[in-house]
Order: structure tokens, then C-alpha cells, then sequence
């Protein structure tokens, strides 16, 4: 494991977002991972999100409960599964943290960005978010939900995956009136983070895991970065800046 200096982040104005918390440290997406990126100078945790049968929005990345530590699966789909039975799982020795209990771990430390990957459960992932203190948004690949957030809960803030080329991703920020573009990697140039800042919208890059990514994505004007190493992208920053 290689350590990294825990200073403050380099560059404050250039959020550095840690990718289901400090993965490569703790499993991902549990709260020792969010505490831990938290302490590594994250400014925001993203994460993912299914509800459970009786309805509480748990953290966790696949439908089927997959334990990164060992690779065991449960039988049921989280949907399928009461938060009391999915409360026996384990992810590389830690439960599956329901949404609640990382939004109160963040409240005052970090953003948090939320993408929806269960079906149907936007008003409950709205309500939590909205009985919380935490700052944060809502994002996902389903164009279709973020819709109905925007409905259910329009002072949320919202955003957009893409991970192909192909769609016009700055028409679909208008149509859906998200505020975050979410761009894989490879589809960021200056073309799209000007198109996007001319409609007054923010462009988050993800999964960015390399310095020389960071780098060249700065320079392009982005407003965030999402990686699974946040310390390196801060390195990369404060390097590329020499």
C-alpha cells in the first residue's frame, strides 16, 4: 500500500471525489471507506444506492450483495431482502451501510453524490436526502429517474452519467434540466466542458485513476474529478501545476 502525505487538497477550487470512498484502503462503499477517504482530503464521496423489500435505501454498488473481500453472495437481490436480512451481510467485514448513515457521517466534512441504481426507489432515496443535514446530489445512468427526482424533489441538485459516445449529452442536461454532467474519461475535451459552462452546468469526470488523466482534465476546466484515489489525483494537480 502506498502512503500519501494527508494534507489538505492542492487545488480547493477543483473538487477531488472519492469513488465509493477510498477504495483501494477499505471495501468499497462501506462507512469505513467514506471515513477513511474523508480523512485522505476528499471533498465528496460518491456512492451508490437500492432500497431494500421494506424500503431503507442502503450503499452498495450490484443488485445481488457482493462481498469484495471473499466474493460470497447471499441468495436474494437487495429488492428482495429486508433491511434485517441484508443486515447479516458482510462486505470485506463491514455491513452494508444504509444511506442514512452515510449522509450523517458526511454532514459537515463532504458532499455526497448519489447515483441511483435500484429501479423505482427515487422518492425514497429524496426523502432521505432531504432529511438530512448532508450536502448533496443525485445522479444516474437512468435519464428517466432524474427526471422524476426533479419532479419528486426539485431543489435536489442533478446529474447525468454517460459512458459512450453518441448521445448529445449537453441536450439531454437541458431536457432532464440536470445540473451535473457525469462524462466517462475518454468523452471530456474542452468542446464539452465549454458547451456545459455556457449552459451554466458543471462537468464531473469519472472514474479518473491516472495523473496523467487528472492533469490533461484540468486543463480542460472541469469542475470535478472522481477517482478511486483521491491523494493521487491531488499529487497529479499539484505536480502539473510545477
Amino acid at each position: 500500500m502506498t502512503a500519501h502525505p494527508e494534507t489538505p487538497p492542492a487545488r480547493p477550487s477543483l473538487e477531488l471525489i472519492a469513488h465509493r470512498g477510498a477504495k483501494r484502503e477499505r471495501p468499497e462503499n462501506t462507512l469505513g471507506a467514506f471515513a477513511r477517504a474523508i480523512e485522505l482530503g476528499a471533498d465528496a464521496l460518491e456512492l451508490d444506492v437500492h432500497a431494500t423489500r421494506d424500503g431503507v435505501v442502503v450503499v452498495h454498488h450490484d443488485a445481488v450483495p457482493k462481498d469484495v473481500g471473499v466474493g460470497g453472495e447471499p441468495p436474494l437481490p437487495i429488492a428482495q431482502s429486508t433491511a434485517q436480512e441484508l443486515g447479516a451481510f458482510r462486505v470485506g467485514g463491514e455491513r452494508i451501510p444504509t444511506l442514512a448513515a452515510v449522509l450523517a457521517l458526511a454532514e459537515g466534512r463532504a458532499t455526497v453524490y448519489v447515483e441511483i441504481k435500484g429501479v423505482g426507489i427515487e422518492r425514497a432515496v429524496a426523502d432521505v436526502v432531504r432529511a438530512s443535514g448532508a450536502r448533496c446530489a443525485i445522479h444516474s445512468f437512468d435519464h428517466e429517474a432524474i427526471g422524476r427526482v426533479r419532479a419528486l424533489a426539485p431543489e435536489i441538485p442533478r446529474g447525468l452519467l454517460f459512458e459512450h459516445r453518441g448521445a448529445d449529452m449537453l441536450a439531454a442536461l437541458v431536457e432532464y434540466d440536470a445540473r451535473d454532467l457525469w462524462p466517462h474519461v475518454p468523452l471530456v475535451d474542452e468542446a464539452v466542458v465549454e458547451g456545459a459552462h455556457r449552459l451554466g452546468r458543471r462537468v464531473v469526470v469519472w472514474t479518473v485513476n491516472s495523473a496523467a488523466d487528472a492533469a490533461r482534465l484540468a486543463a480542460t476546466g472541469v469542475d470535478a474529478l472522481c477517482g478511486d484515489d483521491v491523494p493521487l489525483l491531488r499529487d497529479a494537480l499539484r505536480d502539473s501545476r510545477r
